[in-house]
């Protein structure tokens, strides 16, 4: 984190440097002596082996750092155990060291779909918001922006972002333990924010569209992947309790719906460029996780609904300019 503050001039940070230094440090000094999860975590990290990669491979679907030749066996095992201990892996795949980490989702299945419907990210200013354990965020680096800032408050993801930046020491990555509302407001200074599976947690979605407008360029490109209801009414579904076992779901917009909160909140140019349903071949229960998943989210008996009796889980990729 202070990283990010270090380089603030060539980020051109300079008129926000302020207002990031009253979020970052009071973070860095606590994660110096951390509590709880963060603690835990911290130790792991801290104890991981020192292996410098022969090679590294952002640009493939399965994130490559290093090969298992580059490291001894007992390495090997200490790699896998610390590893292990981070647990649940969401995001992925990686291959760190020949560790294969199967995450609970097929995350570049995701990226996949995105990747050749936005405008190119070299030199980009980039904002990736929920940023888990920074696989979207790697992706993008391999076209060379000029920084992506990537939001993730959760304790277990964040340190498995810092492990595999402990092997990647990428100079244009970062990422801070915080949430968005915490980040300061920055006008116009993002060209591009990724807001994926992070919307319908919001009880106000239209007022973080409106606050991530307003912290990016004009002309630049938001992407806002979220669960849709596959219709064009405007309507919108607010589950009473639970959705797919998540307690934490509000609004689940219909396709008109989705475009309508972008238009309100300021953004033009809005299309929608993908709506898939999510499958088990997309998300699953692996190793690599201690919870559920999709199959003990949906009715057993009809797949096409959640065990609560909503339509199961569909999502669409919105892209739209500030």
């Amino acid at each position: 984190m202070e990283r990010l503050l270090e380089n603030s001039r060539t980020l051109k940070l300079d008129h926000c440097y302020d207002a990031l230094c009253e979020v970052i440090l009071p973070k860095a000094r606590f994660l110096e002596h951390p509590v709880g999860n963060f603690l835990t975590f911290k130790k792991v990290v801290d104890s991981l082996p020192v292996a410098r990669p022969s090679q590294i491979h952002l640009d493939e679907d399965m994130i490559r750092i290093g090969k298992k030749q580059d490291i001894d066996q007992g390495t090997y095992d200490l790699l896998f155990e610390k590893l292990r201990q981070l647990r649940p892996w969401r995001k992925g795949p990686y291959d760190i060291f020949g560790v294969e980490i199967d995450t609970e989702w097929r995350s570049n299945l995701k990226w996949n779909r995105v990747k050749d419907q936005i405008k190119p990210l070299k030199g980009k200013r980039i904002l990736d918001i929920g940023s888990s354990s920074g696989y979207y965020m790697f992706r993008m680096a391999a076209q060379d922006p000029l920084m992506v800032l990537g939001l993730e408050p959760q304790s277990s993801f964040y340190y498995q972002y810092l492990a595999l930046q402990s092997f990647l020491k990428l100079e244009n990555v970062y990422c801070i333990p915080i949430v968005f509302n915490d980040l300061p407001m920055m006008d116009g200074y993002f060209d591009a924010v990724f807001c994926m599976g992070i919307l319908y947690h919001r009880r106000s979605p239209i007022d973080m569209l409106k606050d991530i407008h307003d912290r990016m360029a004009p002309g630049g490109e938001i992407v806002v992947e979220n669960l849709v209801i596959d219709s064009h009414e405007n309507t919108c579904l607010f589950p009473k309790d639970r959705y797919a076992k998540m307690r934490n779901v509000f609004f689940i917009p219909d396709l008109a719906s989705m475009a309508s909160w972008l238009s309100r909140a300021g953004f033009s140019n809005i299309r929608c460029v993908d709506v898939t349903p999510t499958t088990v071949e997309e998300q699953r229960r692996t190793p690599w996780i201690k919870t559920e998943s999709l199959d003990d989210f949906l009715d057993p008996d009809d797949p096409s609904k959640t065990v609560e009796g909503y339509p199961a889980p569909v999502r669409a990729i919105f892209i739209a300019e500030a």
